[in-house]
C-alpha cells in the first residue's frame, strides 16, 4: 500500500509544516515590525529596551491571565517578568 502525506506535511518536506516553508531559509529570522510604531502620542512611549519599558501605555489588558500588551510591543506579565519584540525576554523579578 502506498504511503500517504501526514496533513501537515508537504510533498518532498517530510516532517515539515507548511508554515515552516512560509518563513524563509532555515534558521532565517523573520524581520520584526518596529514595536514604537503603535505608539501614536506625545511623548513617544520608551523603547523595549530601555530601562524604563514598563512606563509604556498598556494598549490591551488580561489580569484574568495576567499579561498585558505595552505600547512598545512588549508584554509584561504581573511578576514582571517580559517578552520583548524580537523574541527577546526578561525572567520573572520575584522578591
Amino acid at each position: 500500500m502506498p504511503a500517504t502525506a501526514h496533513p501537515t506535511e508537504t510533498p518532498g518536506s517530510p516532517g515539515e509544516h507548511p508554515a515552516a516553508a512560509q518563513t524563509g531559509p532555515a534558521g532565517a529570522v523573520p524581520a520584526v515590525p518596529d514595536p514604537l510604531a503603535l505608539c501614536r502620542h506625545e511623548p513617544r512611549c520608551p523603547s523595549p529596551d530601555a530601562a524604563d519599558r514598563y512606563r509604556a501605555h498598556v494598549l490591551v489588558s488580561h489580569p484574568e491571565q495576567g499579561w498585558s500588551l505595552l505600547c512598545n510591543g512588549v508584554i509584561v506579565f504581573d511578576d514582571l517578568g517580559a517578552l520583548l519584540p524580537g523574541h527577546g525576554y526578561l525572567p520573572a523579578q520575584r522578591s
